[in-house]
This record gives C-alpha cells, sequence and structure tokens, in this order.
C-alpha cells in the first residue's frame, strides 16, 4: 500500500532547518519501523497543492497505529506543529510499492482520472483511498523522466509534478523499485 503524507511549511526562517529534520531524521526513522518498505521525499514543482510530498510503501494500516510506529516513526513534530499547514495523510491500495523516482526524473500525481496523464504521454498507475482522510478518493501515479516533462505551467487540472528531495530509502533486503507495481 501507498503512504502519502502531504503538508507546507509557513516559516521560510526555519524551512531549511525543517527539511533537514524530515529528510535526514524523519525519514530514516520511518523506514526503520516494520512494515515500511520505502520511503521518499518531493517538493511540488506544480501550485495548487500542498508544497511537500513524502510517499512510504507500507505493508498496511495496522503498521500505522502501532507501538513501533508510535515510538520511532509518528510524532517527533511539537517544534515544527505550528508552521505545518495543509497537512493530509492517507493510505492508498492498488499499488504496492512507489516508484523509486531519481534524480533524471520526476513523479507525477492526478486526482482526476488517467486520462489526463495518458495525454501527456504518461502511464499512470491507479491508486484508491482505503484508510485516514481517503481524499482524494482515487489517485494515479506515474513517472516522469525530466527530458519529457510537461509544461509545468500549463498541466491539466488535478495534475501535479514532483521533484525528489531525496534517494528513496529502502529497509534492508528491499530493492528499490523503478517502476509502480
Amino acid at each position: 500500500m501507498i503512504y502519502t503524507v502531504e503538508c507546507s511549511f509557513a516559516d521560510s526562517g526555519s524551512e531549511a532547518e525543517w527539511n533537514d529534520f524530515y529528510s535526514l531524521d524523519k525519514l530514516p526513522a520511518l523506514i526503520s519501523v516494520s512494515g515500511f518498505h520505502t520511503s521518499q521525499r518531493f517538493k511540488a514543482l506544480s501550485g495548487g497543492c500542498p508544497v511537500y510530498l513524502a510517499v512510504h510503501s507500507i505493508d498496511g494500516l495496522d503498521i500505522l497505529t502501532g507501538e513501533e510506529y508510535r515510538q520511532k516513526g509518528g510524532g517527533n513534530f511539537a517544534r515544527w506543529q505550528q508552521h505545518i499547514t495543509d497537512w493530509h495523510r492517507n493510505l492508498y491500495g492498488g499499488v504496492e510499492r512507489a516508484p523509486a523516482i531519481g534524480e533524471g526524473e520526476y513523479l507525477a500525481f492526478s486526482a482526476t482520472g488517467p486520462e489526463p496523464m495518458i495525454r501527456l504521454g504518461l502511464t499512470p498507475y491507479a491508486m484508491q483511498a482505503v484508510a485516514m482522510e481517503k481524499f482524494p478518493e482515487q489517485r494515479w501515479l506515474a513517472k516522469v523522466e525530466r527530458g519529457k516533462t510537461p509544461d509545468i505551467k500549463h498541466l491539466p487540472g488535478g495534475v501535479h509534478v514532483y521533484a525528489p528531495m531525496t534517494a528513496q530509502l529502502t529497509r534492508d533486503g528491499d530493492a528499490a523499485v523503478g517502476k509502480a507495481q
């Protein structure tokens, strides 16, 4: 399943420190939780969505309600909470593992159906919300080669493009997956 966490950050004075915390401390803590398989962080290139997106491959909702998650991965945001805005969490079925997005690639998400992505020449993978906010109820994700990136300023409504902020972290023994499964 795919666990997404989206937010914006309202304090430019501490945003670099927030990003260091999330990328260097939070993601490694999450990937150490049993049932987490991949974690990667992104920044939106398009408007109309939260600025930051974290995408995790996990075994299921019980991972997020368990004691190990609470101890290692959940919380730890008290210092930053007042600056976190537009925060959303969702759990999606339909894609087992998130694709690893490399330096020469972007991640695209659509909440309006696969057709806008197909028209952009992308191969979308369908996801269905199964827990947490459950909104948007359906999403499609696709890998985008940077050389084939659609014009960010003229994306179809509901399609957002994200640049990787980190490499995809994987648990020991798990291989990074190059395409959605």
